[in-house]
């Protein structure tokens, strides 16, 4: 039976992202959607990508020209595995990641804990809602940015053929240390699919 079929009372949905939970399968981050991340934010020091999978967020992490550290509970053939990231033992500058499904809010709170200046997490549009986060992450540390995708990103495992287009709305939410306590939300300007759509 597939262990992904029913989470949390949920059923996966066909053809979308669901939960890795076992390891052996994951879902790469589109070049283009981290392209959209660090064209409109800015990063100083160092940038830990902590969810890493095969590095195709690290690669594009590293144009930014500052030092990017690659970790991953999984060994996927790229930076460091074996590194929890829900129990965190390091500091850094920034966190930016594409996290697993079903650890979403524990990211957060991993995140804000070991990160001094932004963190960034390319998350389902639909984190917005729920009345728990609403009573725990946004009312004690809400995001300062929130970039909504205007184009959809689709998530394909390791291998499969590209085509089609998802039906899950994504956007980054930054928290940014050194930003006034409010939150803004901001569009990401179409075209960055086109742009840089040449692999993952």
């Amino acid at each position: 039976m597939d262990a992904t079929y029913n989470l949390n009372g949920g059923l996966k949905p066909t053809l979308k992202r669901f939960a890795d939970l076992n390891g052996p399968d994951f879902f790469p981050t589109p070049a283009w959607a981290t392209y959209a991340l660090i064209d409109n934010e800015a990063f100083k020091g160092e940038i830990w990508e902590s969810a890493c999978g095969n590095g195709a967020m690290s690669k594009v992490l590293e144009q930014t020209g500052q030092p990017v550290v690659s970790s991953d509970l999984f060994d996927r053939g790229y930076g460091t595995p074996g590194q929890d990231f829900l129990a965190p033992t390091r500091s850094t500058a920034n966190v930016v990641t594409n996290p697993p499904y079903n650890a979403a809010e524990g990211f957060v709170h991993a995140g804000l804990k070991s990160a001094q200046k932004k963190v960034a997490l390319l998350l389902r549009l639909a984190f917005l809602e729920g009345a728990n986060r609403q009573r725990t992450i946004f009312t004690d540390a809400a995001p300062s940015r929130v970039w909504v995708f205007s184009e959809r990103i689709t998530f394909y495992p390791a291998g499969a053929v590209q085509q089609g287009s998802g039906t899950t709305a994504y956007a980054w939410f930054v928290w940014d240390k050194d930003a006034p306590g409010r939150t803004e939300m901001k569009w990401l300007k179409p075209g960055y699919k086109a742009r840089y759509s040449s692999g993952t």
